[in-house]
């Protein structure tokens, strides 16, 4: 017996991206303001800039892993756990190596600052992935047509 699962559509997935992005940057752009004494305008610069570089950093690590399976005769989609452990964590470092000079340089940051201020933006991040996801499902179900 087949069942049909209820998925997103692509409107209420652009809603939802939307609505991740405007409400984590109407936190960390006033915190990140009053923490480093900086213009609201100037750290919400930062964040953009942030995450357009996480986004083509993401294009860029996922079809490079995806290369290294094609060549090792896997398809990304059946890597083993170790295979998606080792994704994880590499996408992770190379967010973190790539961010740090753009904190450093932004903020005007030693290395150990920009780490320590990368670790907690991150930690924030997923911390508040778990609990919007949690609440954005609450509030707009998945529904069954």
């Amino acid at each position: 017996m087949s069942q049909t699962v209820a998925m997103r559509s692509g409107k209420e997935r652009l809603k939802y991206t939307i609505s991740f992005e405007v409400v984590l940057m109407s936190m960390l752009a006033p915190a990140g303001a009053f923490f480093f004494d900086k213009s609201l305008a100037d750290i919400g610069l930062l964040g953009v800039v942030l995450s357009l570089k996480a986004m083509l950093l993401s294009l860029i690590y996922n079809w490079l892993f995806d290369k290294i399976d094609a060549r090792s005769g896997r398809v990304a989609s059946d890597r083993s756990t170790l295979g998606r452990l080792a994704h994880a964590f590499g996408f992770e470092i190379s967010l973190t190596v790539t961010s740090l000079p753009i904190y450093m340089w932004w903020l005007d940051l030693g290395l150990i600052q920009a780490f320590t201020t990368d670790v907690v933006v991150t930690s924030f991040v997923v911390l508040y992935t778990f609990l919007f996801t949690l609440i954005y499902d609450q509030f707009f179900p998945v529904r069954a047509d």
